[in-house]
């Protein structure tokens, strides 16, 4: 496990966003679907996009050439199979929750049996609203009392899909991949409120640019024809708000800081940081080529996480040294993703001085005006190292990060990025 020493430091300068995971996972995704080879710019093979393409290998498709440096974006063209097929009966999903609820309907194409495997917190995040449709469908389906891993053997049908909608859209995307590949129409119908919006968005955006048709009614119901055919793509991948938001909160917080390679007119739900720091007082500037943030005193404010709960750690830390009281809302699922992120966030910024305290669906920060630094971990979890971060550029005095390694799963060239923009991070042996 990596310690990291992380002395306090002001960051300034301009950085490359890296990729979205998110369209990444779609991107490829689809690909793997198409006849023909297809190719996607701008992919940074991180441990969740591996786990996919993998997977995706499993199932029948074929990379053909990847163009990359250890840990940089680069060039994925690979084959697709429209028909998938068993290659390897296990997939290791690693710590991947959308790798795991996007295969799991696709997997289904070849009759099984596959296994799904996975690691640390993984193993236990639920997937009842995919066990139930099994029931429906007569899939077989084995697990260990409801955990990974999961072996399935059958078929969907094409026919009528009730899901909710405050569980997570994964299980709508994941069917959105599979329904258009059946021999019939199909409907997924939406029995509560959709949260996380902006995510279905995403995938419908990465169907069509694929071929695919997807009917929309409100969120409510999605209308999707069988016997539809994927196109192969040549696409490049955007930068992705949920990264960039560490880099905006810490240019706010420090001396002001440019990101790159960010659309303006994107379907990320993410992008709500903007109007969310906007709210609390940020100055956020646009250019032709970047978004930027000067320094700036915020203020509290109500955050409601239920479109955007990736934000959160964040956003705690924004927030940990705004002037005033902000209450973040609409955020309990935060307490299934790779840590109970609720709790984490709570825990380790407390540690450090902030005043945070932990409500089911929440988090209630009293502001105070800087942090004193410490010992603290990262939970495993990418988010909660990385909001730790941008949290020690306001300690007086350094933090000692355990479990540093955690942003490999989603930004492996993170602590560089720090670096480059003024950060001080040092392997540390806590001895």
């Amino acid at each position: 496990m990596t310690c990291l020493r992380l002395q306090p430091s002001t960051l300034t300068g301009e950085i490359r966003i890296p990729p979205s995971k998110s369209i990444s996972h779609r991107a490829v995704i689809c690909a793997a679907l198409a006849e023909g080879i297809s190719s996607i710019d701008n992919l940074v093979f991180s441990e969740d996009i591996s786990a996919t393409l993998a997977g995706l290998v499993s199932l029948g498709t074929t990379v053909r050439e990847v163009s990359a440096d250890p840990g940089e974006p680069g060039v994925l063209c690979l084959e697709g199979n429209p028909k998938l097929q068993i290659i390897q009966e296990t997939i290791n999903c690693r710590e991947s929750g959308s790798t795991l609820r996007f295969l799991i309907p696709l997997a289904t194409l070849t009759g099984g049996p596959v296994t799904f495997a996975g690691a640390g917190k993984l193993v236990e995040r639920p997937l009842d609203a995919y066990y139930e449709l099994f029931q429906l469908h007569r899939i077989e389906y084995q697990t260990r009392d409801g955990y990974l891993p999961l072996t399935i053997k059958g078929r969907f049908s094409p026919g009528e899909y009730k899901l909710k909608g405050n569980v997570s859209s994964q299980f709508i995307t994941g069917l959105m991949f599979l329904l258009p590949l059946l021999d019939g129409d199909s409907r997924i119908v939406v029995t509560t409120e959709l949260e996380s919006r902006g995510y279905v968005d995403l995938t419908i955006d990465a169907l069509e640019k694929s071929g695919i048709t997807v009917q929309n009614n409100a969120y409510r119901e999605f209308f999707i024809p069988g016997s539809q055919q994927y196109k192969a793509i040549n696409c490049r991948i955007e930068g992705d708000y949920s990264q960039a938001a560490f880099w905006l909160v810490a240019g706010t917080l420090g001396s002001g800081l440019k990101c790159l390679d960010i659309n303006a007119q994107s379907l990320q739900g993410d992008r709500m940081i903007l109007d969310i720091m906007l709210a609390m007082g940020a100055r956020i500037v646009w250019t032709d080529d970047s978004l930027g943030v000067l320094s700036a005193q915020t203020v509290g404010t109500v955050i409601d996480a239920g479109q955007c709960p990736d934000l959160v750690p964040v956003l705690a830390v924004l927030a940990s040294l705004s002037k005033g009281t902000t209450r973040i809302i609409n955020a309990g699922r935060l307490r299934i993703k790779e840590s109970d992120r609720l709790k984490a966030t709570a825990s380790e910024l407390n540690k450090l001085g902030a005043r945070i305290h932990e409500l089911q669906e929440g988090l209630l920060i009293e502001g105070v005006e800087t942090l004193h630094g410490g010992t603290v971990d990262s939970w495993n979890d990418h988010r909660i190292a990385m909001a730790l971060a941008v949290a020690s550029i306001r300690c007086t005095e350094p933090v000692y990060l355990t479990g540093a390694e955690a942003v490999k799963k989603s930004y492996p060239h993170f602590w560089q990025d720090f670096c480059k923009l003024g950060g001080r991070a040092d392997e540390w042996n806590m001895g």
